[in-house]
């Protein structure tokens, strides 16, 4: 998620990378209740459906990474990104959350550890709280990410050439994402 942020930004602005972040935040969410209502676990029960999320994942990231450095948009426009670009990376990053069968995983890794069968709280409702926690924990990590990564493309688009080197960084960063994720043997 961190480098998917700070694709989105160095690519598409700040405003951007802050839609991603709310993108893979609320596509976590998806996870944390497929994980409270115990769907998660067919990932590891059916290893054809994990794979062919992960597939379609990386795809997407590559298509997306692609698209970022096959991108128009000149120098001079860098500053006012057109509002479908922004609502765009919401939507992006929301399939790309969603799309990425490891976050199934983690949280059902992770949640059961601190669930306690017995305790005053329903199991769901205990999954839901820890997987709220952990969200806003991995989004304050993507927070200072957008931070970071507008900072150091307000100076690289200070030329042409250095705002198509923050697109094509930005791309790269993608493709490199989608195909490690196809790569994975986990």
């Amino acid at each position: 998620a961190l480098l998917y942020t700070a694709a989105q930004t160095i690519s598409h602005g700040r405003k951007a990378g802050f839609m991603a972040m709310l993108g893979i935040h609320l596509g976590c969410y998806l996870h944390v209740f497929a994980a409270a209502f115990g769907l998660s676990p067919e990932f590891k029960h059916v290893p054809e459906l994990y794979f062919a999320v992960k597939m379609a994942g990386a795809f997407y990231l590559v298509w997306l990474g692609i698209g970022m450095i096959r991108s128009r948009l000149a120098a001079q426009d860098a500053p006012t990104v057109p509002p479908k670009t922004v609502k765009r990376a919401l939507i992006d990053s929301l399939i790309v959350e969603v799309l990425n069968p490891k976050v199934a995983l983690f949280f059902i890794a992770l949640l059961p550890q601190f669930v306690d069968p017995a305790g005053s709280l329903p199991v769901w409702v205990q999954f839901l709280i820890l997987g709220t926690i952990v969200n806003f924990a991995f989004s304050s990590a993507d927070f200072v990410t957008v931070l970071g990564a507008s900072a150091v493309m307000r100076r690289m688009k200070q030329t042409k050439a250095g705002f198509a080197l923050g697109r094509w960084i930005g791309g790269s960063l993608m493709i490199g994402l989608g195909l490690k994720l196809a790569t994975d043997k986990g």
